[in-house]
């Protein structure tokens, strides 16, 4: 046992002079109160979540660490170029006109039949996209290189080119023929690829990218870049045309796709063509005024920035440790006993003698703690912005659960329910008048509320309701482009994930997602393996972020343009087995992923070109890595968890999956993680699930129930606390999804098929001729044209027919 913990239970100092150590007893408490609180292992994360990382880590993710080698190629290849054309070597000796000429040499160039030239010209584009780095001294000078040759090579058409050129490469049977037959498929099979997707890529950062002191001219330049992706290039859309690519690599027909450099391109493609946070939240905004409904002007995450962090959970050892000292201590009686919270969840008991003044002056200290108003030391990091008084959302209430309410309390006070009425409150106590007032003044209608009650108008009366007109906005015209095919790509997207997550262990039928960062020949030494190892760790976290924000992204822009196109995702998610996957993802130490550093900022592009390099060692290979976490997989994290929060939202059916699949414990972990948004996503999944978990687990998890409490918006007559809701019954879970089910096909053949109107309403042929051209089909046997004559005269001319009898029992 050390010092301090002697001095507080012995209540003496470590020289026996008797009470002495008393006056250290409360700063001994506090420091160890706040390292436990605290969570030494995860300090608060100063983390702002955004559409992306800064412009310099998306463009350095953009490539391995084995690819270095190859930058010197373009290089190669540029001055190659140039002395075959009679110029310069050095680029920004170029006059605009000969930058031009030489750009639409190149163009030519990529138009040949021999690939070789082919792939000559493209790294030449590569080098100019990379801002022709070797002419450059500082990295702000690559950077502004980049972005004038970027929107000099958009105007003169080499993005349309690369597109070209990457069909050309997506449909090369020998180059797919040949990966397949290899036993294991490495970083040169994906040379052509690689080239082509990273000049692509470029393009969409820089442009993605682009600040409002621009010039107007780049700023036309990035709007006609956006309409260009919104729209096919071509024979499809990009976007479609890449999640080909992901589903041909997952099918196994085309190993050697670099599938992060693929799924990079996908990810900026869609944030550019459909827009980020900003974009979804003003066109929130116009959607709610257009259909007529009051617009919050609560921002999501403007409002969690103001939140602070709580304190993580203790993990099992920690409880099982500190019950093991409190087993072997004195036993001697005590007078007091205070309570010391050592998590969000769990209390420990710590007893220990105090005088009254002392406990007193020790209760006061700690109220002032509790209520934020004790000093604060001073941070080293810029902290976030002051969390506001009180609860920091406007409580919310649906149509439903006031109809529920007022049908209840009528049967209650009146006897029998109002069907339909929601204004008349007679026979009801004034204070069910007041919680009526309260329900109504915080009822709040969602977009999805509307769109589905339209759905329903529709399906009542599909003749006599005039079918909305559909505006072709950029999120239209993409799901109509994923639609046919929108299952596979689910599945391919999951299937990376799984391979990616840091929790899979490697099987023989998995995917192999390595193919574009594992070299020819594996390395041979101590530091080239370390090397490796960083690489491919990174590589998987690249790929994680990037899946995630995809289907985060679509998931949110498919929802806002109609619930059902979000419903149709995400129930194919949920039938690949999304919900698991992810709570596989976050069963691991969720603490030590955050706080990962698989980079190595030497090697990162283009530290690695510019400038004098220093020699590979293992104590270079932590130069200028100063980051505190992993802004990528903090972000990954949250996308994770946003999805799951998305996919389980008022569907019991999925929140029992949660249940199941034992998600408790799991999420709990996650709370170690100190950062305000990752935790409030946490919170509203198990506050969803906290009805089903059982009163033992409630009574056990107080503080976990207070901070849910504190931070996930109210719902004001949901009593998730108590588990009474009707709701969670059990037995009609199943036919939940299937009326859903049927609802989403409903919508999609309506919309989008060919033949969309249902068969009972098709209008009646009432032509004879057709009619009768129609049993052409029927065949009849020679016995019957034989004796034609006699079956008309003896079954139509000699018989008499009944039409009243006929009609009556028609009605019938």
């Amino acid at each position: 046992m050390d010092k301090d913990s002697w001095i507080i239970f012995s209540n003496a100092d470590p020289n026996g002079n008797g009470k002495r150590g008393l006056p250290k007893l409360r700063d001994i408490f506090r420091r160890q109160r706040q390292d436990s609180d605290g969570g030494t292992d995860c300090p608060d994360l100063e983390y702002v979540y955004a559409d992306a990382d800064t412009y310099t880590n998306e463009i350095a993710e953009l490539y391995s660490y084995t690819e270095q080698p190859e930058f010197q190629l373009n290089v190669k290849a540029f001055e190659y170029q140039m002395e075959m054309y009679g110029l310069k070597l050095c680029w920004q000796k170029q006059t605009m006109e000969q930058k031009k000429s030489i750009i639409a040499k190149l163009l030519d160039q990529l138009e040949v039949s021999n690939k070789v030239l082919r792939m000559k010209a493209a790294r030449c584009f590569l080098y100019l996209a990379q801002g022709c780095w070797a002419e450059m001294q500082s990295d702000k000078e690559q950077q502004a290189c980049t972005k004038d040759n970027v929107y000099l090579l958009y105007e003169c058409g080499v993005f349309h080119a690369f597109v070209e050129l990457l069909n050309i490469e997506i449909d090369n049977s020998a180059t797919a023929s040949t990966a397949m037959r290899k036993l294991a498929v490495s970083l040169a099979d994906s040379t052509d690829l690689r080239v082509i997707l990273s000049v692509l890529y470029i393009i969409a950062e820089v442009i993605r990218c682009m600040g409002e002191d621009d010039s107007p001219e780049w700023q036309r330049l990035g709007e006609a870049f956006k309409h260009d992706i919104s729209h096919p290039i071509g024979d499809e859309l990009l976007v479609v045309k890449l999640f080909g690519m992901v589903t041909r690599f997952c099918s196994g027909s085309a190993p050697h796709f670099p599938m992060k450099k693929v799924l990079l391109l996908l990810w900026k493609m869609i944030l550019v063509s459909l827009g980020g946070i900003s974009v979804l939240r003003e066109l929130k905004w116009k959607y709610r005024e257009q259909a007529g409904l009051t617009v919050l002007e609560e921002d999501t995450i403007a409002v969690v920035r103001t939140m602070r962090a709580s304190s993580p959970p203790a993990c099992a050892a920690d409880l099982l440790e500190a019950h093991t000292q409190n087993q072997k201590r004195n036993n001697r009686p005590f007078r007091r006993s205070l309570m010391k919270q050592s998590s969000l969840d769990e209390s420990l008991g710590i007893e220990f003698e105090q005088t009254d003044e002392e406990m007193r002056e020790f209760d006061e200290q700690q109220a002032m703690e509790d209520t934020g108003d004790m000093p604060q030391p001073p941070s080293p990091h810029p902290m976030t912005p002051a969390p506001a008084k009180g609860l920091p959302w406007i409580p919310k209430v649906r149509q439903k659960d006031l109809d529920v309410f007022l049908e209840n309390t009528r049967i209650k006070f009146v006897g029998f329910p109002l069907q339909g009425d929601r204004e008349s409150l007679f026979g009801l106590p004034q204070p069910i008048h007041e919680g009526v007032r309260v329900l109504k003044q915080h009822i709040y209608t969602s977009l999805a509320e509307i769109q589905v009650q339209q759905e329903e108008d529709i399906a009542k009366s599909p003749i006599s309701v005039k079918e909305p007109t559909v505006a072709l906005t950029p999120t239209e015209t993409l799901y109509q482009g994923l639609l046919p095919n929108l299952p596979q790509y689910m599945i391919a997207l999951l299937k990376i994930l799984l391979a990616a997550a840091p929790t899979s262990k490697a099987k023989t039928d998995s995917i192999n997602i390595m193919a574009d960062v594992l070299p020819e020949e594996m390395p041979m030494t101590v530091l080239q393996s370390l090397k490796l190892g960083t690489d491919v760790n990174r590589h998987k976290e690249i790929v994680v972020k990037a899946v995630s924000a995809i289907l985060l992204l679509l998931l949110k822009h498919f929802k806002l343009n109609h619930i059902y196109q979000f419903e149709f995702m995400s129930q194919h998610l949920v039938f690949a087995n999304c919900i698991p996957l992810v709570l596989k993802f976050f069963n691991q130490n969720i603490v030590a992923y955050v706080n990962s550093k698989n980079v190595i900022p030497i090697l990162d592009f283009p530290a690695c070109v510019i400038g004098d390099q220093p020699e590979l060692t293992a104590e270079s290979l932590e130069i200028g890595d100063s980051q505190l976490y992993s802004w990528r997989n903090v972000f990954s994290c949250i996308n994770l968890l946003r999805i799951l929060n998305k996919l389980t939202k008022w569907k019991h059916s999925r929140i029992m999956m949660l249940v199941v699949f034992k998600s408790a414990p799991i999420l709990k972990r996650t709370l170690k993680v100190r950062h305000a948004m990752m935790q409030l996503y946490v919170l509203k999944l198990l506050k969803m699930q906290t009805k089903y978990l059982g009163r033992q687990w409630r009574k056990s998890n107080m503080k976990t129930m207070s901070a849910i409490y504190q931070k996930v918006r109210h719902r004001l007559n949901d009593d998730w606390a108590y588990g009474n809701d009707l709701d969670a019954r059990p037995w009609d879970f199943q036919a939940e999804e299937c009326a859903l089910r049927a609802s989403v096909d409903r919508f999609n053949t309506r919309r989008y098929s060919t033949n969309s109107l249902d068969p009972d309403y098709e209008p009646v042929d009432t032509c004879i001729t057709s009619v009768l051209g129609s049993l052409n089909s029927v065949k009849l046997t020679e016995e019957f044209k034989q004796h034609y004559d006699l079956w008309l005269q003896q079954e139509v001319f000699q018989t008499s027919v009944n039409w009243d009898e006929i009609l009556n029992y028609s009605y019938m």
